[in-house]
């Protein structure tokens, strides 16, 4: 599979630089993909990295809750906007790495396992995976772990 990936930054990372590293981010997004999900054609995703406020306007534009969270998905296959004939486009992921410093904070992990496991989180949405049912959130959580896991983001880094 050919993937294209557009990452951008909404903020300034100079705070994360020595966290984040765009060609590990991008292998992780590839060979995720390469495992869990199959096309014929270019694979087209989004990743975009910002701040609380950002996330939160987004959040609130679209979702209806006015407060900031640590990743959001836009997944294109849920109504067929992403089959274009040239690409397979499956979607944004919004990640506020401002969220993700919190959060690592109250669950006692790195920044880089924090991180990694938000964007999995999102790359899942992407490929139809979802939580809102009690069954669902097992299979999502079960999966989240199992990439993770496979990849050396355990909880104990």
């Amino acid at each position: 599979m050919k993937l294209k990936i557009n990452l951008d930054l909404g903020i300034n990372i100079d705070t994360y630089e020595d966290e984040i590293n765009f060609e590990e981010v991008e292998k992780y997004v590839t060979e995720v993909l390469n495992r869990e999900y199959s096309s014929d054609k270019e694979v087209y995703v989004s990743v975009l990295l910002t701040g609380n406020d950002e996330i939160q306007a987004v959040n609130r534009d679209f979702r209806g809750k006015d407060m900031p969270t640590d990743v959001i998905s836009f997944a294109y296959h849920d109504n067929d906007e992403g089959d274009t004939g040239i690409f397979d486009t499956l979607g944004d992921i919004i990640i506020s790495l401002e969220r993700v410093d919190e959060q690592r904070k109250d669950y006692n992990h790195s920044f880089k396992r924090e991180f990694y496991y938000v964007l999995t989180h999102g790359l899942l949405h992407l490929l139809g995976y979802d939580h809102m049912e009690e069954e669902e959130k097992k299979i999502m959580r079960a999966k989240e772990e199992e990439i993770l896991t496979h990849y050396g983001y355990t909880r104990d880094i």
